[in-house]
């Protein structure tokens, strides 16, 4: 196997009118595109297990993806072409992300490390971790790039100053006897506050800087059952078989805010997504539709469609107005874990267990 593929093709421009030509203007109203049609363009192949994640590039010219194969690859979004395959972490990828500027790739890994990565040379930059960390299952960055959260099996959650590699403050709750995992994290949009959701659905808000302090805790998603023994018996971390024993009930999958700052919503392992008005964190709203673990959201530029994405395997859209469900995509065999929306808000890339990652063109 060729680890890196000739760099000259990452810079490559597109050809006018096709599908990464990153001049185009950003879709007006996301609702009235996506409600009217949603096209399968193309399906890229490559990976050799399962896909948890996938992310655009700022420029619309690369997809990037990361899963069970441990190999970060990145793909030319016109073409559907491998560029290149990334090797580095010894797990599973979990989560990946592109810095707002473009010039960074961010991998979280069940191998307790987050990676750094050149999109143009395929080179590690940084790698941040802890002595004490376990697996990272989800990553933030502060809207400014200049901060890179994660959240993992750890009940505290760790911010990074990216351009140093220096950890800027660890985040822990008041709580001192609550040891449940922060297994989803996500900045605000105007970089102050924080959120996390835990192994059992409650969240979490903090205060980033100058305080790193919580702020808020709410039930979000755990029920107080009459019988609530199993809430001891968390979902704990198997080295031998990499896998979760046995997961809780209302495990946070998802975590996102509309643009603006109004809303965080949610998504969990009940099936559930719920929406919630910030900053008091007030629950208004509860969509159903997902029949399995919702693993992944997200919200268009403009704040008026959700996206979710679900081990059902499907990908659901949703008038954020309303929270009608208008929209399902059904194309993946198994879980859908990796969703991803381009800068200008017309294509989706789509990503799961069957190892395939799929592109979606809204609009008629």
């Amino acid at each position: 196997m060729t680890q890196f593929a000739n760099p000259e093709i990452v810079s490559q421009p597109p050809n006018p009118g096709q599908v990464s030509d990153s001049t185009v203007d950003p879709v007006q109203d996301s609702l009235a595109y996506w409600k009217a049609g949603a096209k399968e363009l193309k399906t890229f192949r490559g990976h050799s297990q399962e896909v948890w994640s996938v992310a655009f590039s700022p420029d619309g010219l690369t997809l990037a993806s990361g899963g069970n194969d441990r190999f970060l690859r990145l793909w030319d979004i016109e073409t559907g072409r491998l560029l290149r395959s990334l090797r580095g972490h010894t797990q599973v990828i979990r989560q990946i992300l592109y810095s707002p500027d473009g010039q960074h790739i961010a991998s979280a890994s069940e191998d307790r490390t987050i990676r750094l990565w050149n999109p143009q040379t395929g080179e590690t930059t940084r790698l941040l971790f802890t002595r004490y960390d376990h697996a990272v299952c989800s990553i933030s960055y502060s809207p400014d790039g200049l901060m890179l959260a994660r959240a993992g099996q750890n009940k505290d959650i760790k911010i990074w100053e990216v351009t140093t590699g220096t950890e800027l403050m660890t985040l822990l709750g008041k709580d001192q006897y609550d040891h449940h995992w922060n297994v989803c994290v996500a900045f605000s949009p105007d970089g102050i506050h924080l959120v996390s959701g835990s192994d059992i659905g409650k969240l979490k808000l903090y205060e980033v800087l100058p305080s790193g302090e919580e702020k808020l805790v709410h039930n979000g998603h755990w029920r107080d059952e009459a019988d609530d023994e199993e809430t001891e018996n968390r979902g704990f971390y198997v080295d031998d078989q990499g896998g979760f024993q046995k997961p809780m009930e209302y495990w946070i999958g998802a975590l996102t805010f509309t643009p603006d700052g109004s809303l965080l919503i949610s998504g969990s392992r009940d099936c559930t997504i719920k929406f919630f008005k910030m900053p008091n964190m007030d629950e208004v709203r509860t969509l159903k539709g997902h029949s399995e673990w919702v693993r992944n959201l997200i919200v268009t530029q403009d704040g008026k469609v959700l996206i979710s994405a679900s081990d059902d395997g499907t990908v659901k859209m949703w008038d954020v107005e309303t929270g009608r469900q208008f929209r399902t995509l059904r194309s993946h065999k198994g879980p859908v874990r990796g969703i991803a929306l381009s800068a200008d808000q017309r294509y989706l890339a789509t990503a799961g267990n069957d190892r395939l990652i799929k592109l979606w063109e809204g609009g008629e």
